[in-house]
């Protein structure tokens, strides 16, 4: 049964990348698929598979329904179940979250589909070394902004791309063409990406980005977008500075985007990796993530820091009781 179920689910995959090949269905910009518009990406499917569902690849609709009732009913933020403390770990209310509410269409158990587990490869030991100083230093009171992660810092959200990834809210992307570039508004802490096309050699190695150095190119109606040059300072899932992604986007048909990516990164993954989700067309319109304008979180952060270590200092004067 587990057989024939994975064979279908392929069948189904391979209709829908077969539908890809046919561009006369699609609308063209300058002599390109159009993918021009607002895309989501908001699912519940996560980015690796649960361990509990092993080497199950894909739901069938009967696991997608009870599936997707669970993660409803344990991810609504206005349950009030739990102790007080549990209610106040729940933030806001419900409303201000958008997940999403469905898995991807192919019904797949996880975003990873290479490798075959569903799971992200383990970190070499250089990079667990690195992720665990990471950590700690979290840990640490705050000497400065610096110390903090970059969502805190209004920098940037590691998965909001690239590569991009479903989060908690904000998971929307507005694609504007040129002849000569695209160009990717991400609505999560407004971070933008200009992906030239004209086939120039990517930047010098010594300079490095944020969001990487992106080159695009077509394959057909497929968008290919390489990324090299970026910076350790933004680790993607514990990645370093030699993180190469390779993205690919096709428009398979007028309101969805096949998206898949691909990671290496020798020094940081114990081999090579694969995602894919769709972008689904949606009417927007992308809202302004004012990160900064009235935000006292850092400030806060900053002063219980400065408290701790006054309360840490007075009490090694004091000595042991």
């Amino acid at each position: 049964m587990k057989r024939v179920l994975a064979s279908v689910c392929g069948l189904a995959v391979a209709a829908v990348l077969a539908s890809a090949e046919t561009p006369a269905r699609m609308p063209v910009l300058h002599g390109q698929p159009d993918f021009q518009g607002i895309w989501t990406n908001a699912t519940i499917t996560p980015l690796e598979r649960p361990k509990e569902l092993a080497d199950k690849e894909f739901f069938t609709e009967k696991e997608v329904a009870e599936y997707e009732k669970r993660v409803l009913e344990e991810s609504n933020k206005d349950r009030r179940d739990g102790s007080a403390e549990a209610d106040v770990g729940r933030a806001y209310n419900d409303s201000w979250w958008d997940r999403g509410t469905k898995v991807v269409p192919t019904r797949r158990t996880s975003i990873v589909v290479d490798p075959p587990d569903g799971r992200v490869p383990p970190l070499t030991a250089d990079a667990q070394k690195a992720a665990a100083a990471r950590a700690a230093a979290l840990r640490r009171p705050a000497a400065g902004p610096e110390d903090r992660g970059l969502p805190e810092r209004c920098i940037l959200w590691p998965t909001a791309g690239p590569p991009m990834l479903s989060s908690a809210y904000n998971n929307n992307y507005q694609i504007l063409q040129t002849p000569g570039y695209v160009v990717i508004f991400i609505e999560m802490i407004h971070d933008v990406r200009i992906i030239p096309l004209d086939g120039r050699p990517h930047l010098a190695s010594n300079i490095r980005q944020w969001l990487g150095d992106p080159r695009g190119h077509w394959e057909g109606n497929t968008l290919v977008v390489d990324s090299t040059n970026f910076t350790d300072k933004n680790p993607f899932r514990g990645s370093d500075r030699n993180l190469h992604l390779t993205e690919r986007f096709t428009r398979i048909d007028p309101d969805t985007i096949l998206y898949r990516f691909t990671v290496e990164d020798p020094t940081a993954f114990t081999r090579a990796w694969t995602g894919e989700a769709p972008l689904t067309r949606t009417p927007g319109p992308i809202y302004e993530y004012a990160c900064h304008e009235g935000n006292y979180g850092m400030a806060n952060i900053l002063s219980g820091a400065r408290a701790e270590e006054k309360a840490m200092e007075e009490a090694a004067r004091k000595g042991p009781r």
